[in-house]
């Protein structure tokens, strides 16, 4: 038990020195001041708890008063839903977009400072659960959480995944054939992949997965004899390896999200995906603030990205977790990630990730 908390602790110290270096301050964003209370004379778990026919009406009414919302995020494609969701109920919608680890330095740093200035965030899965475990997460009870694929919701309902990230492989199809693409990771053992493979840098999760169905010493052994044979570039950020395989310096790429090539490819670039095994994926996940300044405008806004936003996301190539939309993405047989899983193990996960590719590769 000591050895988990350990761990947890480390990705969160980990997540919150990556995340200052590109956090708030070195963004110039100053503090805010300290978050108003709520002038309904419910508490934001009351608000939160609500139920019944007035439910609706009583978020509405609240909402207006408040006037505005405040949304942190990481995906790039939030900026018009957010802008959707303003512009339906007539707020004031104060956006910030960063990476994920950017986002839990930020949301705790305020927290820690008594600055309770965020209403929602959207965030990847492990810095969710990592928000859960700070106890910083509201639970919501919204009637639409009913519509969601059963994998979406937690077991302790402090977040709620709003879209799949599906891992996939992507290639230039000007520099491979389709009928040229590797079945297996062994096939990459093959010399004529030499200088053609990318790797994202940080996807430790994903890996752990990976080795789980090949077995974990075979598949250290299988990897580290990869990169020996052919090398593996290293690429921050899926959306710029996704950009690199488009171009054609990293004609394959191993870990993409599947929205990523789809995107590009009707854009009209030469990329498309693949999946090599099972697919791995784990999602995109939703809170609500514990403290949040303006509660009405938070549930509000999670009710509607439980619903008209999951319209919108489907329409960027996600895949929604309501499952009126994207039913033929779902019929993929997935793997989902654990991210409390991914918490307890963090430094084994990376220690394995780190050993072969960035120690190693080039």
């Amino acid at each position: 038990m000591r050895e988990i908390k350990s761990d947890r602790r480390r990705f969160l110290k980990h997540a919150l020195a990556a995340g200052a270096v590109t956090g708030a301050a070195s963004l110039g964003i100053a503090p805010g001041p300290a978050s108003a209370q709520t002038s309904s004379g419910r508490s934001v778990a009351e608000i939160a708890s609500l139920e019944g026919n007035d439910r609706q009406q009583i978020l509405l009414d609240g909402a207006k008063k408040e006037g505005e919302l405040t949304v942190y995020f990481s995906n790039p494609g939030m900026v018009p839903v957010a802008e959707a969701f303003g512009k339906k109920y007539g707020l004031k919608v104060k956006t910030w977009r960063s990476e994920s680890s950017s986002i839990l330095q930020r949301v705790t740093s305020e927290a820690a400072g008594g600055r309770n200035e965020v209403d929602a965030l959207l965030n990847n899965a492990p810095e969710m659960e990592a928000l859960h475990r700070e106890k910083l997460l509201q639970v919501v009870k919204s009637p639409y959480l009913k519509d969601l694929m059963p994998e979406a919701i937690q077991k302790h309902r402090e977040w709620v995944g709003t879209t799949v990230e599906m891992f996939v492989q992507a290639y230039n199809t000007r520099k491979i054939k389709k009928e040229d693409l590797p079945k297996t990771y062994q096939d990459l053992l093959d010399p004529k992949w030499k200088g053609m493979l990318g790797i994202e840098t940080s996807d430790y999760d994903w890996f752990a997965y990976v080795l789980q169905d090949i077995g974990q010493e075979k598949g250290i052994k299988l990897f580290n004899d990869i990169v020996d044979i052919n090398g593996m570039s290293l690429r921050k950020g899926h959306s710029l390896l996704g950009q690199m395989v488009s171009s054609g310096d990293v004609p394959l790429a191993m870990n993409l999200y599947s929205w990523g090539p789809d995107e590009l490819k009707k854009k009209g670039a030469p990329i498309d995906r693949f999946n090599i095994s099972q697919p791995i994926a784990m999602f995109t996940g939703m809170g609500v603030a514990k403290k949040a300044p303006h509660p009405h405008a938070a549930m509000l806004f999670y009710d509607f990205m439980l619903t008209d936003g999951q319209e919108l996301q489907s329409g960027q190539f996600k895949i929604a977790s309501n499952n009126k939309y994207d039913a033929e993405a779902k019929k993929i047989p997935m793997k989902f990630i654990d991210p409390g899983l991914f918490l307890d193990n963090y430094d084994k996960w990376r220690q394995n990730f780190d050993g072969i590719f960035n120690k190693r590769a080039k």
